[in-house]
């Protein structure tokens, strides 16, 4: 059986296990042992915010999914890095300290362009963290040559990003790839010239791997049964 814990805070986890674990048992010792209990919801904490649940999304091959959980906070036309080749749709979803953090592909593709910039660590929520703060790029190339970029941004807390896909990756709709600790932003860019519909709209929750943020307006077909849209909380 599965642990629902995300492999990519397993350093984090083992550290802070220490580190805790001691400050509960020397507050025992010392006969403070009501303190103890703090340390012990501290930890329980910890293990909530790495929680990686599985997940299994059915929904048309032409859909894209959210790449992270959380709230989305502005859908806008942006001019994005050059891997897009144009205009595009930036979704922008903010996970707070409570929202699963693993990242999941938007889709089936190839792992085409990957480019981390080191930066500031404004509040997610903020304009300028959108151009200001650390982020890594994830360009997907999916059938017939299409595009899709996804940027993980990092916030006021969030002091790394972990990407594990690689250049040449394939990876599928729903596969982890990464995510972002404690608190942050990820984006999903589609270009305009390719006609998504778009099916997100500011405030909308979400979650990574299930809920569909927009489909190919040309192409669309009605989803399976058991597809998601929106979500609730």
């Amino acid at each position: 059986m599965r642990v629902p814990l995300t492999r990519y805070g397993r350093d984090t986890m083992l550290y802070a296990t220490g580190i805790l674990g001691g400050l509960a048992a020397l507050q025992i010792v010392t006969g403070t042992w009501p303190a103890a209990l703090l340390w012990g919801l501290m930890w329980i904490g910890m293990l909530s915010f790495f929680r990686d649940p599985e997940r299994h999304a059915k929904c048309s091959p032409d859909d894209l999914l959210s790449p992270a959980d959380g709230v989305v906070r502005d859908v806008e036309e942006v001019s994005p890095p050059a891997f897009l080749n144009g205009p595009a749709i930036r979704i922008g979803v903010f996970m707070s300290v409570l929202d699963v953090h693993v990242n999941r592909s938007p889709a089936d593709g190839v792992v085409r362009w990957v480019s981390y910039h080191p930066g500031s660590f404004h509040d997610a929520r903020a304009r300028d963290a959108v151009t200001q703060n650390e982020h890594n790029f994830l360009g997907l190339e999916l059938s017939e040559g299409r595009r899709i970029m996804v940027n993980q941004v990092a916030g006021v807390l969030a002091r790394r990003i972990v990407c594990a896909a690689a250049v040449g990756d394939r990876l599928e709709r729903g596969q982890r790839f990464g995510m972002v600790k404690f608190g942050s932003r990820v984006e999903l860019y589609l270009p305009v010239a390719d006609e998504y519909e778009v099916r997100a709209r500011p405030g909308d929750r979400v979650k990574a791997g299930l809920t569909v943020l927009a489909t190919r307006a040309d192409r669309r077909s009605s989803p399976q049964p058991g597809s998601q849209g929106r979500t609730g909380a």
